[in-house]
């Protein structure tokens, strides 16, 4: 193994190429907004759900119970072997060459790549959850998990049947009110997101989501970036005329506390979600991580659009048609192509527009520190097209200083 991460690296000279990583969700109805082709959405059977994720430089394992399958929701690197295409796994590599893939700075404190990002890409909304926080995910052997969203235009020409999403509680509701849901659970719809406020989603911004904030995604295709945790318990008993299994309801609820609502109400951090100026302090608009012109003149511009959390961040990177550039970070960092088509380090880069389960594409990669400090040198073939790519970055990311 020690040889063939050795020689993923070398042949992409500092840059990891990536298999799509699909991941069905058997409570979900897929958006088909995410390039799968028509006929695969439900290729892994019925009783799997239908794909709506694919997770992006993903060291971790999907939690899909136990019909996950073998590797499910881990990421894959390619490289050549003998003339043909052969795969590992990227957390196998990163185990293996530890800081030359994602610096000292992380190998050191976290011995892991500690986030990951996806695309969910679900048609209606999904319940009303939560994600536990640390001290809470612990208590089932799990990391806590912060999120947040970004809109890529490029994957949201249809919103969905509900393109609004629940946040929070409203201010003036009471513990009791709450609690009362989640005791109703079984008897129907428990009317939770009664007690929240839904924000309309656009196309091209997004919200931060820490860990204890309720939630019920919208129907928009979602980049979301996250902790690497696939922690959550669902607190929404029907959603889209769809009823919630109770197991979900205790999901991440230690096996000793199950039936105990208190827990579930300990998991709720009530200032956070309470807090009236949520779109104040949880959205965001994207922010250009230089002056504007001088990046014009140099052929590209690039923008934060998740810088909320400690534990990630995620830029955008757009390179104009005809140009080439030279952009550098201080971090690891995966990407995804959105748009366009070129060239980057040693490899072809190009945006499909469909793509079969199990294929191999030019659209996600891995940037190792060393070489994102030294420069990755991109260039746009097209003489109308921009190329367009998203960047996530595990924690402290330090050229984020807003």
């Amino acid at each position: 193994m020690s040889n063939n991460a050795a020689k993923a690296l070398a042949q992409g000279k500092g840059i990891l190429r990536l298999a799509p990583t699909w991941v069905p969700r058997s409570f979900c109805v897929p958006g088909r907004r995410i390039k799968l082709h028509p006929d695969d959405y439900y290729v892994l059977g019925g009783v799997r759900g239908g794909i709506d994720e694919r997770w992006l430089s993903s060291t971790t394992p999907a939690k899909n119970g136990p019909l996950t399958g073998e590797n499910e929701g881990l990421s894959a690197v390619v490289y050549s072997e003998g003339g043909k295409e052969e795969q590992i796994l990227l957390i196998d590599v990163i185990e293996e060459l530890k800081g030359e893939i994602i610096g000292d700075r992380l190998w050191n404190e976290y011995k892991s790549w500690p986030m990951y990002s996806k695309f969910f890409d679900n048609m209606g909304p999904l319940p009303h959850h939560i994600h536990h926080n640390d001290e809470h995910a612990a208590k089932i052997g799990q990391l806590g998990k912060p999120e947040a969203y970004y809109f890529p235009p490029q994957l949201n020409n249809h919103g969905g049947d509900f393109p609004y999403t629940f946040f929070g509680i409203a201010p003036g509701t009471t513990k009791e009110q709450i609690k009362e849901c989640l005791m109703n659970f079984t008897k129907g719809d428990n009317k939770i997101t009664m007690y929240s406020q839904a924000f309309p989603l656009i196309p091209g911004t997004g919200w931060d989501v820490p860990p204890g904030m309720l939630h019920a995604p919208g129907s928009m295709c979602t980049y979301e970036p996250q902790k690497a945790s696939d922690v959550f318990a669902m607190y929404q008993s029907l959603v889209n005329e769809a009823v919630i299994p109770e197991e979900l309801l205790w999901n991440g609820t230690p096996k000793e506390e199950i039936g105990n609502y208190d827990q579930l109400m300990e998991v709720i951090d009530w200032e956070l979600n309470t807090n009236p100026n949520l779109l104040e302090t949880r959205f965001m608009q994207p922010i250009p991580v230089r002056d504007e012109a001088e990046m014009a003149a140099e052929g590209y511009s690039e923008k934060w659009v998740c810088y909320r959390s400690d534990a990630f961040s995620a830029k955008e990177l757009t390179v104009f048609p005809g140009q080439t550039v030279t952009i550098t970070d201080a971090a690891a960092y995966g990407l995804i192509m959105m748009q366009g088509h070129g060239k980057m380090g040693v490899w072809n880069i190009e945006t499909p527009a469909m793509i079969r389960y199990g294929q191999l594409t030019n659209d996600e990669f891995f940037v190792t520190e060393a070489t994102a400090k030294a420069g990755v040198e991109i260039t746009n073939y097209s003489s109308t097209d921009p190329i367009v790519m998203l960047k996530h970055f595990g924690p402290a990311n330090p050229d984020l200083k807003l």
